[in-house]
């Protein structure tokens, strides 16, 4: 494949597009944020599905090879109907590729998974690790604020720091032996370092963090085939681009292509 199209609900997935164009340049990276109907993560089921359906079929009709569904929330509840509607493409979620990590990763089997309301109440990150790891302790905790957060630019404020830390209180007082976490939304990698220095103070041992954007290049790289040195970007959104960009050199800290308006119908 050399065309790939990335999906995510806002800003998130521009960390697995940076992470797809750092580690393969000649793809050619068509990437959607469906920042009008943003956040998913508090959504339905099957309104979430719906979205998804019509977002990826806006990047399937701009001629990709792949599909990433670089959305938790969207790869938790979607992924199925995708893969069933669009048969001619390659469709990816990183709930899978991020269960992969974790196990690889963690020691003990005790492993800890923060992501949106959905991604939480959907149960896939534990029937994806379970299904690697039969013995593994999975503990998961639902953070809705972080998005936000992320969202407003907000990365290294005092707020967010707190916010980080007071949902971490709570996932180590109900597994506080575990030794990974996963970041389970795609929005938490730029929360990394923040998410490192609250958990090492609220206790010393050693915790490993997964990052789905890592995780999902490693299981696309067997289907790249590329020797282009440098891949076309397009860049889209479903609200204003002005918005988007103002906050995405935060995930993006390159210079940012170009961002075009989409505009998709609320219907799906």
């Amino acid at each position: 494949m050399r065309r790939v199209g990335v999906f995510d609900s806002g800003l998130g997935g521009l960390t697995v597009a940076r992470a797809l164009a750092r580690h393969f340049p000649g793809l050619d990276l068509s990437y959607l944020g469906d920042t009008a109907r943003l956040p998913y993560g508090a959504k339905s089921e099957d309104t979430i599905t719906r979205y998804a359906l019509r977002c990826v079929r806006f990047l399937v009709e701009q001629g990709v090879d792949a599909v990433v569904v670089a959305c938790n929330t969207a790869s938790a509840c979607a992924l199925p109907a995708l893969r069933d509607t669009f048969r001619s493409v390659e469709v990816l979620g990183v709930v899978e590729p991020g269960a992969s990590a974790a196990v690889e990763a963690s020691v003990s089997g005790a492993i800890g998974v923060i992501g949106t309301e959905r991604t939480v109440l959907s149960g896939s990150y534990p029937r994806a690790i379970a299904a690697l790891r039969p013995d593994a302790r999975v503990e998961t905790l639902a953070c809705p604020v972080l998005v936000p957060l992320v969202e407003a630019g907000w990365v290294d404020h005092p707020v967010t720091r707190l916010t980080v830390e007071t949902y971490l209180r709570v996932l180590f007082e109900r597994a506080p032996d575990i030794d990974t976490l996963v970041l389970g939304c795609t929005h938490y990698p730029v929360l990394e370092r923040v998410i490192a220095e609250v958990a090492q103070h609220l206790r010393p041992a050693p915790l490993r963090l997964v990052d789905s954007a890592e995780s999902i290049s490693e299981a696309i790289r067997p289907f790249v085939r590329t020797s282009s040195p440098d891949g076309l970007r397009r860049f889209f959104v479903t609200d204003l681009p002005s918005s988007f960009q103002r906050v995405a050199s935060t995930f993006w800290p390159e210079t940012l292509p170009p961002v075009s308006h989409v505009d998709l119908p609320m219907d799906g």
